[in-house]
């Protein structure tokens, strides 16, 4: 176990193995819900759910075993939402078109990552936009967990209100939280998974979600997705503005999710900058392709890893365990997509509040500094996308640096993803 330099990063197998665990507890919806996402394009659902499993499976691997970082990578929630709803529903482009284009994007981002482009971009980020991102990807986790958990629920009046707390999926999903928190506290190993599998059990024995009917079953046919893509109609100048959404939303939120997560486990310099990030990127954008081909949305970091990596993962060989826990549930998906969305959102809540510290490194008395870093970690929850958040606190730092007569602390990555969001955010609101 050399290779994963365990001693060097103050882990062990046993640690990593439940971290691995932990990760994929808390990704293990995604089995489920990407097919049923993807379905409303039109695609396969039993084909998808195989595609999301073997995606997840080859880009974790890869993660693992090329970058050594504990980071699965999963079909993005959002992305496969854009896909189904804005590239297919609205657009009327066919689901074959439409993973072309999330083919080619996937080919310019490897591209981006195999030069230095990608991760010059990522390196030149100021630290308190790093510190910024990292604390909103945590209030992002933190509304996931509470809209799964029904804690907080839709409002025509107010955009969000409070759930009916008297639902038993909602006092468990509190007692969850309660749990991870007392366990944490006491500095009990694996405070995350066994709150997840004790408050899974609990709602299968009181009938308040469907137990496993088998353990074992053969998993579906993969052809009606596998190379179905249409990379040539993807090609047509009408649709480049699609592949470049595809290509900006991946570029940014795996990049705020790298760093947020493994910012979280110690494992960037006093900078926010991440040694090795290059392998990092270059693995994720693999996965973006192979996922396409196999037949999936954009397959990204996810930012559920951090559950993992709060729970002590270090290394890839967390990832690994998540890449051989998705081959698994292709047999075992009975178990797998068994586990209900109200046991997995305390622990979604609790990395979200242990991710969140991190605006506590921001220059507070510098307001050119503060001032849009809060505007990236509120963005992000608010407007329920990680590279929004990102490209409102670039264009919002850029601005502010100028007008206070600080420009001098701006580098050109600063100023051109600024302005690269800021036409983004004008064209698509023409």
């Amino acid at each position: 176990m050399s290779y994963f330099q365990l001693k060097e990063r103050n882990s062990s197998v046993r640690q990593e193995v439940l971290a691995g665990c932990t990760t994929f507890l808390t990704l293990s919806y995604i089995i489920f819900v990407n097919p049923l996402v993807l379905g409303g394009a039109g695609m396969d659902t039993g084909a998808v759910l195989v595609a999301t499993c073997l995606a997840a499976a080859f880009g974790s691997a890869v993660m693992g075993l090329y970058a050594n970082y504990p980071i699965a990578l999963v079909p993005g929630m959002g992305l496969n939402a854009y896909f189904a709803a804005v590239a297919v529903g609205t657009l009327g482009l066919s689901w074959q078109v439409a993973l072309g284009a999330v083919f080619c994007s996937g080919c310019l981002m490897l591209i981006l990552s195999v030069l230095p482009v990608r991760e010059w971009v990522v390196n030149s980020i100021p630290r308190s936009q790093k510190m910024a991102i990292a604390a909103g990807i945590g209030y992002f986790l933190v509304i996931i967990g509470l809209r799964n958990a029904g804690i907080v629920v839709a409002s025509e009046a107010t955009l969000v209100t409070l759930g009916d707390l008297a639902q038993w999926t909602v006092v468990l999903a509190g007692l969850g939280f309660i749990g991870i928190v007392a366990l944490e506290h006491r500095k009990v190993p694996g405070s995350v998974l066994i709150c997840i599998l004790v408050v899974a059990l609990v709602g299968w024995i009181g009938g308040l979600s469907p137990a496993p009917e088998s353990v074992v079953a053969l998993p579906p046919s993969l052809a009606p997705t596998a190379l179905q893509l249409d990379i040539v109609g993807a090609f047509e100048i009408g649709l480049i503005s699609i592949v470049f959404a595809f290509l900006m939303v991946d570029l940014f939120d795996t990049s705020g999710t790298l760093v947020a997560v493994l910012n979280e486990g110690g494992l960037t310099d006093s900078a926010g900058r991440v040694t090795g990030l290059r392998r990092a990127l270059v693995a994720d954008s693999s996965a973006t392709i192979v996922g396409a081909l196999l037949g999936t949305s954009t397959t990204t970091s996810s930012i559920e890893s951090a559950a993992g990596v709060r729970a002590g993962g270090r290394t890839g060989l967390t990832a690994l365990v998540v890449a051989g826990l998705f081959l698994v549930a292709l047999v075992f998906a009975p178990v797998a997509t068994a586990i209900p969305v109200y046991a997995t959102a305390p622990a979604i809540v609790f990395v979200g509040c242990v991710m969140a510290r991190a605006l506590r490194h921001i220059e507070w008395e510098d307001l050119t500094e503060c001032v849009p870093a809060i505007v990236t970690a509120i963005a992000m929850p608010f407007t329920y996308s990680i590279a929004t958040g990102i490209g409102l606190g670039f264009i919002f730092y850029a601005l502010i640096k100028v007008l206070g007569g600080r420009r001098h602390e701006l580098n050109l990555a600063v100023v051109t993803v600024a302005v690269l969001f800021a036409i983004r955010f004008v064209v698509g609101s023409l």
